[in-house]
């Protein structure tokens, strides 16, 4: 099909769930691909909580954790992939849950993929400040001594880049989606030359790497990890369950292809595609990158007792010349901030296709589409300000990833559960073109368990804030449901006749618009 009969069948979808289409679909599958991509960012998450995993059960451990979590993340991605060709709205997760469910089922997926995407950008960006910005290149590489840097500079670094993604996703979204394919390149790229001259600058000659540190586990728990676990524990199972934060953080935020599926070209065949190739292309990346930090490592007992630092210990480790490690340095800045850019682009519409249903309080302004700028500009600047109160809430990294991680694998797996049970009924009779065939209900079981099972790996201590917050959303959601009456307001996506009414204003809204 050429290229205006294909935005003409978006279109015609979009349509029949009784949505117009406000936001521009100047994305490609690959650019689909690359926002995923960009946000689970293997030189993000990949290397800042990549202590949680060996720290936890030495370098066969994190191997392990790699390995297995990738798969159990790839069951997540196919699972939702199949519902999002079905099914390629703007918030996906949120309109899967609320048709496929019921609207509390939508409503309650909603608000933890919400907090879940408010937590990814603020995490990634404190990430950027802490951890790249001034302890890596500043500190490690420059020689900075950043042993004065406080939470004001924290506060001001970060704010600042929150209000320069939030200007570029307001006022020049085609430059952002350029940048999130940029990175793309630039996360693969710079994967590769980092691999590579982790194994050329070692001091450890590639003849005598020991292969067998990939499966050789070692208990790190307690004071021999640095305290990574604060407690030693005897349990292998329980060590390698706490370990899984690492995949748990890293890969995932892979649902902004459906989040932007109404801005993306073939969005049926495009936004499951750009999920699970995503996800899959991370894993195997990923997998390699771990294996070379371990291989490269002089000492492994060294690198367990140096705690949150293990990665850096092997950095510091490394022979690279000076001007190879800054460039490095400064790359895993750049895919950072760029990693939270797309974040935000995620998070804004999220907050646009659940205020379009009246789900938000403002619902009106949230759910407003600049005329000129094809973005939902209110959602944007209320995501990236949400962001920053998050992040003086819970200024440590680590507490705004586990929640990320948790509250988005929690809405994830919800939309999963509601098509496991409405699938071959008038809810799901038709399938998309991404079919899993006889394998969807099998994958479906699979995706729930495990999709579970890496959320509950970021419950235990020093993460149990985030348990308690997680129980408490449990418990205050129902009482905003039923007691303050949300159920009566709140109805939920387009069905039945309000898909016709919709349906006869769609022209008019449509005619605001200039492709």
């Amino acid at each position: 099909m050429s290229k205006n009969s294909v935005q003409e069948h978006d279109k015609q979808i979009l349509h029949k769930m009784g949505y117009a289409q406000e936001l521009s679909r100047r994305m490609s599958g690959f650019s689909n691909f690359a926002i995923s991509f960009a946000i689970i960012c293997i030189l993000a998450g990949g290397i800042s909580a990549f202590p949680a995993a060996f720290n936890s059960l030495g370098p066969g451990g994190a191997f392990f954790i790699w390995l297995i979590g990738g798969a159990l993340a790839m069951s997540v991605a196919v699972g939702m992939g199949q519902i999002a060709s079905s099914f390629p709205t703007a918030g996906g997760l949120y309109h899967w849950s609320s048709h496929l469910g019921g609207k509390a089922w939508g409503w309650a997926t909603a608000w933890f993929n919400l907090v879940g995407l408010i937590a990814v950008v603020s995490s990634v960006d404190v990430l950027l400040y802490t951890v790249f910005f001034k302890d890596l290149l500043l500190g490690t590489v420059m020689g900075v001594d950043v042993s004065t840097f406080g939470y004001w500079h924290q506060f001001f670094f970060v704010a600042v880049v929150l209000i320069t993604q939030a200007m570029l996703n307001h006022y020049g979204i085609e430059l952002t989606t350029k940048l999130t394919d940029l990175s793309g390149y630039l996360i693969l790229g710079l994967s590769v030359i980092l691999i590579v001259s982790l194994f050329a600058f070692s001091p450890v000659p590639f003849s005598e790497m020991d292969i067998t540190r990939l499966w050789t586990f070692k208990n790190f728990t307690g004071d021999a990890g640095g305290a990574v676990v604060p407690f030693r524990t005897e349990n292998v199972a329980f060590a390698f369950l706490l370990g899984l934060s690492y995949v748990c953080y890293t890969i995932t935020g892979f649902d902004a292809s459906a989040h932007t599926a109404e801005e993306t070209q073939d969005a049926q065949v495009n936004v499951p595609k750009g999920m699970w190739t995503a996800v899959f292309w991370s894993w195997v990346f990923g997998l390699v990158a771990v294996a070379s930090y371990i291989l490269t490592m002089p000492s492994i007992d060294e690198a367990g007792a140096a705690g949150w630092g293990s990665f850096f210990y092997m950095w510091g480790a490394s022979r690279m010349p000076y001007g190879l490690s800054l460039f490095l340095a400064i790359g895993l800045v750049v895919v950072n901030y760029l990693c939270a850019l797309a974040g935000l682009t995620s998070t804004s519409r999220m907050m646009y296709a659940f205020a379009r249903d009246g789900g938000l309080p403002a619902s009106k302004t949230l759910a407003h589409v600049s005329t000129t700028y094809r973005t939902p500009t209110y959602s944007i600047w209320v995501s990236a300000t949400l962001a920053l109160l998050s992040m003086v809430y819970a200024p440590a990294y680590l507490v705004l990833a586990v929640a990320c991680a948790v509250f988005l694998y929690i809405s994830m797996v919800m939309p999963i559960a509601a098509g496991l049970l409405a699938e071959g009924t008038s809810k799901w009779a038709e399938k998309g073109p991404f079919n899993l065939g006889v394998f969807s209900k099998i994958n479906a079981v699979i995706a729930i368990i495990f999709g579970i099972t890496l959320a509950i790996s970021g419950f235990f201590p020093p993460n149990e804030k985030v348990f308690y917050f997680t129980i408490g959303m449990i418990v205050v959601l129902p009482i905003i449901w039923f007691v303050f009456g949300e159920n009566k307001r709140f109805e939920g996506v387009p069905e039945g006749e309000k898909i016709k009414a919709n349906q006869a204003k769609i022209a008019e809204i449509e005619s605001r618009y200039k492709d």
